[in-house]
């Protein structure tokens, strides 16, 4: 049991995505109940809009509440529940309203009802954002948080949100202009009707430290991103693709789920067939995993269902996160410079771009991107050279000589 109740450590999450169709709500599922069976208090938190995690659970449709703050106890020490967007959307909407109700009324517009609101277009994201910020933060009721996460590349979107928009927000509402904020009141008070800057910066702080709490989820040591495929064709890429998307971000794999694997020894030539192709991309995952572990389930010959089933996949305990760490080599003695550090596996020469722009470094890797804000050391440096080795991108900086600090 882990000191989840004792509020002085993060509790232990693990997000599980994969390719679609390779089998991550069952994997998801199984993994909970594991750690349900050795006496861990667990949240299974599914984001499918269809009721793929009951149905895996065994539970009769319509069981699994929408609601993550009011989970169904599904077995002893496993509550479950689904990420509503629809419903996050409605309630987060109608509470924006009412904290804007004063700047709405200056305005003239009507307040949308809750009964007549739908949900936009990517509201999917935020809404599974959120249900991970708030069971996140109840460290007393829980000691592990599984979430059946989207298909990899909309699993990676939602892990940058925060990020992104912390920095949109910085770039439109930068903080060090809202040094005249302290004079709103007042001018309130002399206009006799709140000001509208006042509650768009009001707002803009409250996001900011949303977003803050989020990405601190995200980031945490206590977090791991598991990664499902079924062996064949293009599971390796699959494989490489997520590693280097996490990787960008500051995350990484701790464990690698080959799912539905058939048996070897099969005197159908048919079966045989399949077996010997499976483990041919077998090999490949394998090969292209470096340090994550691999992990086989064999195929039940079925969809499994409820809690017996389950048992034949599970895999327990969760091992400890790895986080992809970007570090700062000090190498001022013996070459003049600094290096950087970022971790980068599988990623190849030719599908990277690397931009420095002010206090920024804008990374490009196939068709994932991201700007890095420069450690304060690296902003008074200029970019002198990279180079792409064993899966790190070594950047080096060379001081300049009109910023860095004399005698150095």
């Amino acid at each position: 049991m882990s000191t989840a109740g004792t509020g002085t450590e993060a509790v232990r999450t693990v997000l599980i995505t994969g390719t679609g169709g390779a089998g991550r709500t069952t994997v998801a599922a199984a993994t909970a109940l594991a750690a349900a069976g050795t006496g861990a208090r667990v949240l299974l938190l599914g984001t499918d809009r269809d009721d793929t995690l009951g149905a895996a659970l065994g539970l009769a449709t319509g069981a699994i509440p929408g609601d993550p703050r009011a989970p169904l106890e599904a077995a002893p020490g496993l509550w479950v529940a689904r990420v509503d967007a629809a419903d996050d959307f409605r309630r987060e909407l109608v509470a924006l309203q009412e904290r804007a109700g004063t700047a709405l009324d200056l305005l003239g517009a009507t307040p949308l009802d809750a009964d007549e609101l739908t949900e936009l277009p990517g509201s999917e994201p935020f809404a599974l954002l959120r249900a991970l910020r708030t069971a996140a933060a109840d460290a007393a009721s829980y000691d592990l948080i599984v979430v059946d996460m989207p298909p990899t590349h909309s699993a990676l979107a939602a892990l940058a949100l925060p990020a992104q928009l912390r920095r949109y927000l910085r770039r439109l509402l930068p903080p060090e202009r809202q040094a005249a904020r302290s004079l709103r009141p007042m001018l309130a008070q002399l206009a006799g009707v709140p000001m509208p800057a006042q509650w768009l910066y009001e707002t803009a702080a409250r996001w900011e430290a949303e977003l803050a709490a989020t990405q601190a989820v995200l980031e945490s040591p206590a977090l791991a991103v598991r990664l499902v495929v079924e062996p064949g064709q293009g599971a390796a890429e699959a494989l490489r693709t997520a590693r280097l998307g996490l990787a960008l971000h500051g995350l990484a794999l701790d464990a690698v789920v080959a799912n539905r694997v058939l048996p070897t020894a099969s005197a159908d030539p048919w079966l045989a067939a399949l077996s010997a192709e499976q483990q041919t991309h077998l090999k490949e995952v394998h090969a292209n995993a470096h340090l994550c572990e691999v992990r086989e389930l064999s195929h039940l010959g079925h969809a499994p269902r409820g809690p017996q089933e389950l048992a034949l996949l599970a895999h327990a305990p969760v091992p400890e996160a790895s986080v992809a760490a970007h570090t700062v080599e000090d190498r001022l003695a013996e070459d003049g410079v600094l290096v950087w550090h970022l971790p980068l596996p599988g990623a190849t020469k030719q599908e990277l771009g690397l931009v420095r722009r002010g206090d920024e470094l804008v990374l490009t890797v196939g068709r994932f991107r991201r700007l890095l804000s420069l450690p304060s050391a690296l902003r008074r440096c200029t970019v002198s050279g990279a180079a792409l080795t064993e899966g790190v991108l070594r950047v080096r900086f060379t001081p300049d000589p009109g910023l860095w600090p004399q005698g150095r």
